[in-house]
């Protein structure tokens, strides 16, 4: 594990980037680092044996590092721990909202992981993929009535989140003779410890039925010839490190079992969700993904033998555990400017164009000196990013070697919605990103260039500037 220290610690001043690094038997979201994490002959940082600043010689920065080790890793930790602890089947499902491209759906599927989208575009990417359409479940909370066509059509798992949802899919199944395959997502109210953004699983929320509203819910389904109704869908939050919220989760979601059957719902499958954390800093203590595991599914196997229900095929949906840990961000080190006796600042070449989340969550990163590594943490600076916005602020107080311009740091545990909610502010193109293993580095993501950024803009005649002369 890494070093636990409080940053005001006064042997931060001798600390050195390598302290960082993974140690001992740790799962993928445990450590700050990925798991293939060194540091080589000439002092550099490497993460799948490819050299870090030398990544970013070939591919320019900003650039996302993605070790495909670290990330299959943890495709396999979720599979085996439930192979394990859960009696019954059951099917981890990667929530790709965490970051969707062709290359990361392709690996999640090619270690046996269903596919959860939100949206139209991810489902397009998982189908482009090679995700299988009977291991994709669309989930979201306003889904149109093309997504709901395209969801239909390409035979996916559909979980319903509200009324307007059930008529419009009772509408399009009339419409196009087709049955749809559905999953109810209901809201559990169990509250945990997170931010209020990536809180969903408590009663103000917008994603899910009430719980007063599941007597009517299951009577119109159980109505409806154009809806197979085979699951139950919850979901708590996100970045929790508690365990006893998904052990509660499952008792509460038996008992809606027991409702479905009731009214003759054909249920089979109980989903629930994902929300386990993972390492931003050195303070992080989440559990690991076996004990997240087997505590999921201890909770549902008690349940039902109380109950004397057989066993429901279990899902489970993460996200950022799968793939938050297993990426940096790579950044080039320009301008500094010293405010005597408040702050010195520390601008690197990207910032909230490509990682929003401490701008919109106050969210805590560590950034590493990549070609320093052995080097002293000998100054507290604000590292700032490059864009037109004060608060583009990446971390308020790092602690790094001293550095001149030209430097290359990386960013840790930036897998997860950094790439997904990566913007064009300031007009800026986004990162490229490379998969790292073994010493190889493949792109799977290029670089957007200027003339991608004008590529959907439409100047109208009277506009064109050869007119206006």
């Amino acid at each position: 594990m890494v070093s636990i220290l409080p940053t005001d610690h006064p042997a931060d001043q001798i600390l050195s980037s390598r302290h960082y690094l993974p140690a001992g038997d740790r799962a993928p979201n445990q450590t700050l680092l990925p798991l293939t994490a060194a540091v080589n002959a000439q002092d550099h940082l490497v993460i799948g044996g490819c050299d870090v600043p030398e990544l970013v010689q070939q591919f320019g920065s900003p650039l996302y590092i993605l070790d495909e080790s670290t990330l299959r890793t943890a495709c396999r930790q979720y599979r085996q721990a439930f192979k394990r602890y859960y009696p019954g089947e059951a099917l981890t499902v990667y929530a790709s909202k965490a970051w969707s491209c062709l290359a990361v759906c392709a690996i999640a599927t090619q270690e046996g992981l269903g596919i959860d989208v939100v949206s139209g575009g991810e489902l397009h990417t998982a189908l482009q993929a090679g995700a299988a359409a009977e291991q994709i479940y669309f989930h979201g909370n306003n889904k149109s009535l093309d997504e709901l066509q395209m969801g239909l059509e390409a035979g996916c798992r559909i979980v319903v989140d509200n009324w307007y949802e059930l008529r419009s899919l009772t509408q399009l199944t009339a419409q196009m003779n087709q049955t749809a395959t559905i999953l109810l997502r209901l809201t559990p109210g169990i509250e945990c410890h997170t931010h209020e953004y990536i809180r969903t699983g408590h009663i103000d929320s917008k994603f899910g039925f009430d719980p007063e509203q599941l007597e009517p819910v299951f009577a119109y389904v159980s109505q409806q010839s154009g809806l197979r109704c085979i699951g139950l869908h919850a979901h708590i939050g996100s970045q929790i490190f508690e365990l006893q919220p998904h052990q509660d989760l499952g008792a509460v979601m038996i008992q809606w079992f027991q409702q479905a059957i009731r009214h003759g719902l054909p249920i089979t499958e109980l989903d629930i969700g994902g929300g386990l954390g993972i390492c931003y800093t050195e303070a992080d203590d989440p559990p690991s993904i076996e004990a997240w595991v087997q505590t999921v599914a201890r909770g549902i196997a008690d349940a039902c033998a109380a109950a004397d229900l057989a066993l429901p095929r279990l899902l489970c949906e993460p996200g950022r555990s799968l793939i938050g840990s297993a990426c940096v961000t790579a950044y080039t080190v320009g301008s500094q400017k010293t405010v005597p006796g408040i702050r010195d600042y520390l601008a690197v070449d990207g910032g909230m164009s490509d990682n929003p989340r401490p701008i919109t969550y106050q969210s805590s990163y560590r950034v590493l000196a990549a070609d320093r590594m052995s080097a002293a943490l000998s100054q507290t600076v604000t590292l700032a990013g490059k864009h037109c916005e004060s608060g583009d602020v990446i971390i308020p107080s790092a602690a790094l070697p001293e550095l001149e311009a030209g430097a290359v740091v990386v960013v840790a545990a930036t897998g997860a919605y950094n790439y997904s909610m990566a913007s064009n502010y300031n007009r800026v193109p986004r990162p490229a990103a490379v998969l790292v293993n073994r010493g190889e580095a493949q792109l799977i993501l290029r670089r957007e260039t200027l003339a991608d950024l004008v590529r959907q803009d439409c100047l109208p005649a009277a506009l064109n500037p050869s007119k206006l002369r």
